[in-house]
């Protein structure tokens, strides 16, 4: 029997209940019977308005294919947190939903991703609907620092989060004719955190805990290439250069193209599961020949790392990580490893070298050198 979660949501300004489970196709397309339930890109799960009434009918609904419904943390009472707005927005009217539109349509002219699109224009959205409730439409600096801090920091959304809205509200405008510099928008830093990254014996265990071909080659070009997922899953068969053993990546972040390193023993891996799986069209696929979904994808390290034993907080940019790592440690100049992994900056890739063990370990401990040290002996 499957388990469905039931939980407190705060998204779109309101109170909703996130339903949450693991990947399921059924469960997935029995949810998809509810026109109420929608799926939250930002949040990753499913979820419906918070109410009484919705909760009766998300339970019931599922119990008819057999489901165990957790509904334990609605049982609580309704957070009061900061997360809790006590500001309710006014709806927007037909002309600012028209120029929300357009607003859109500029945005994909100007060649943004398609996630970058939406949550700019949601984010905007909100700001639109924050100006209707303050009754202007002067879009000044003093507004939008207001908005930051009765949407967001009041909110206590991530940092990440903020800088997103910044630039939700800069594009916005821009698209308008406003002088975007002069009103002077800062975006708080963002914490410096540096990447977790598997030692060789981690990765290899990994690996080895995968017994599905499909979804050990997926993992292993990961690594083996230091592609992010993205990339990864847009890859075709005629993007492999087998004579030259190069990947070549195409329109990947910042709309750039590159190659990166194709390894004799994952082209061995490449080319029995090409033969058993003979994909049309992308070199990973998924149903109807569509790219196979980056959530399958995230499943699939999940259960190799529960199966595995490995206790670190492992992404799939883990292996990306660990891949850039692994080159430095090995000797790799930086400057190569800059162009391998498709960075703008060398900055970007000199993280690196705060995580080498190697490199670490080759630094000599001041400490060592005290006179003092014979006589703690």
């Amino acid at each position: 029997m499957k388990t469905v979660k039931l939980s407190p949501l705060f998204h779109k300004n309101e109170q909703q209940i996130a339903i949450s489970f693991g990947y399921d196709e059924n469960i997935k397309q029995h949810l998809k019977q509810l026109l109420e339930v929608k799926w939250s890109k930002s949040h990753k799960t499913f979820y419906i308005k918070h109410s009484p009434e919705n909760k009766r009918i998300v339970y019931a609904h599922l119990r008819r294919i057999n489901c165990k419904v957790d509904y334990s943390a609605l049982k609580a009472k309704k957070p009061t947190t900061q997360k809790t707005l006590s500001i309710t927005l006014p709806r927007l009217d037909y002309a600012q939903k028209e120029d929300l539109k357009k607003f859109k349509k500029w945005l994909q002219q100007q060649r943004l991703s398609n996630n970058t699109v939406n949550t700019y224009v949601e984010v905007t959205t909100f700001f639109k609907r924050y100006s209707h409730l303050k009754n202007t439409n002067n879009y000044t600096k003093r507004l939008i620092e207001s908005f930051n801090y009765d949407f967001i920091v009041r909110a206590d959304k991530s940092i990440s989060y903020q800088n997103q809205c910044i630039n939700g509200i800069k594009k916005y405008l821009d698209y308008k004719g406003i002088e975007v510099e002069a009103l002077a928008l800062k975006r708080p830093k963002k914490e410096k955190k540096l990447p977790v990254v598997l030692s060789i014996d981690e990765v290899t265990s990994l690996f080895d805990a995968v017994n599905n071909l499909k979804h050990k080659t997926l993992l292993c070009l990961l690594y083996s290439g230091g592609l992010r997922i993205g990339e990864a899953l847009n890859l075709k068969a005629s993007d492999i250069d087998s004579k030259r053993m190069l990947i070549h990546i195409k329109g990947a972040k910042g709309k750039k193209d590159r190659y990166t390193l194709l390894s004799e023993t994952f082209l061995t891996l490449l080319r029995n599961y090409y033969k058993l799986y003979r994909p049309k069209t992308y070199l990973f696929e998924g149903q109807k020949g569509k790219p196979y979904s980056c959530t399958s994808a995230q499943k699939v390290l999940r259960q190799a790392v529960k199966k595995a034993g490995l206790k670190k907080h492992i992404t799939l940019h883990t292996l990306r990580h660990s891949f850039a790592t692994h080159l430095l440690e090995n000797g790799t100049d930086i400057r190569y490893i800059q162009e391998l992994l498709g960075h703008s900056s060398p900055k970007t890739t000199m993280i690196y070298t705060h995580v080498s063990e190697l490199s670490i370990k080759k630094i000599k401990n001041p400490f060592d050198n005290l006179q003092m040290i014979t006589k703690l002996l």
